[in-house]
């Protein structure tokens, strides 16, 4: 069972990975229609001007400068006119060189556009499959819970509770908790409050409060309600934020657990973290050394 729900929250992390991407995706898409929609503005509002320089340069008949200057009874006038015919002409040939990059912008912004939907797609794909990975190995643990009978159950609970009591015990016998800070910052004084605030609620995963939450969810909920925001998955939060050594961790830091970085809790200080374990248990206070850690990472460093 423990194995059947550790590959479900691997799954999980996962999918909120793809669901980050597929978010970001879909911004850059937005991003590009709105700039080829100016793009289309701005080459109407090129070809209008234009047409209203070709209509001035028919009702002036067209003729050359040197040709007014001949015919024309007043000569100062043809110069002023030549210049201003030659100014005229410049003017067009700048909104004709605007309208080729107008046109040329607007091809490659609608081929960005194109690429970025095209890669949006990938990512729903890929967020389907893992649902279902998910989905699959859920309904796969609970199959196997639901064969146990209610003294097995019992049992169970109290294997499990043994089991992290032990894991703390060793991890208490290296001395290694005796060292760390007790004062959290300003930052990590909310985020422990905010994920206080959140005990007894179910996990649910992808969830990202209100109501509920997977591991990662309540992490990156709590340190954004304190003012920082960090990344949504338990790997991206060990891939960018600051490791900090386990000695010298202090309240508010979030602890990852696991060689693959699948899952994450935030440190409430004396020994103690508050995390959204997995599916069938609710948000809930348990010892920090009750699985396998793999380091300790700082969001406000």
């Amino acid at each position: 069972m423990d194995e059947l729900y550790h590959q479900a929250e691997v799954a999980t992390e996962k999918y909120n990975a793809a669901d980050e991407k597929a978010r970001a995706q879909r911004k850059r898409a937005d991003g590009l229609k709105g700039q080829v929609k100016q793009a289309v503005q701005k080459e109407k509002q090129l070809k209008a001007s234009l047409g209203a320089a070709a209509r001035a340069q028919y009702r002036g008949g067209g003729l050359p400068a040197e040709v007014q200057f001949v015919l024309t009874p007043r000569p100062e006038r043809a110069l002023t006119s030549a210049a201003l015919a030659k100014q005229a002409q410049h003017r067009t040939a700048v909104k004709l060189m605007a309208l080729k990059e107008t046109r040329e912008g607007l091809r490659e912004q609608a081929d960005k556009a194109a690429t970025e939907l095209r890669a949006l797609q990938e990512s729903r794909e890929a967020m389907d499959k893992s649902r279902e990975r998910i989905e699959d190995r859920i309904a796969a643990a609970r199959t196997v819970q639901a064969r146990l009978q209610k003294k097995e159950l019992r049992r169970l609970s109290e294997l499990r509770k043994q089991a992290e009591e032990k894991a703390h015990a060793d991890l208490v016998g290296t001395g290694v908790l005796s060292e760390v800070g007790t004062e959290g910052s300003a930052f990590g004084r909310k985020a422990i409050a905010y994920a206080t605030q959140q005990l007894g609620k179910p996990y649910v995963w992808g969830a990202e409060g209100p109501d509920s939450f997977d591991c990662s969810g309540l992490t990156s909920q709590a340190w954004l309600h304190a003012g920082v925001a960090i990344p949504r998955t338990s790997q991206e939060q060990w891939a960018q934020l600051k490791h900090i050594p386990l000695s010298e961790m202090r309240p508010g830091d979030l602890i990852i657990y696991y060689a693959d970085a699948s899952h994450v809790a935030i440190y409430a200080g004396d020994g103690k973290i508050i995390q959204a374990p997995r599916t069938g248990r609710p948000v809930y206070v348990s010892p920090a050394g009750s699985m396998e850690i793999l380091g300790v990472v700082r969001p406000d460093a």
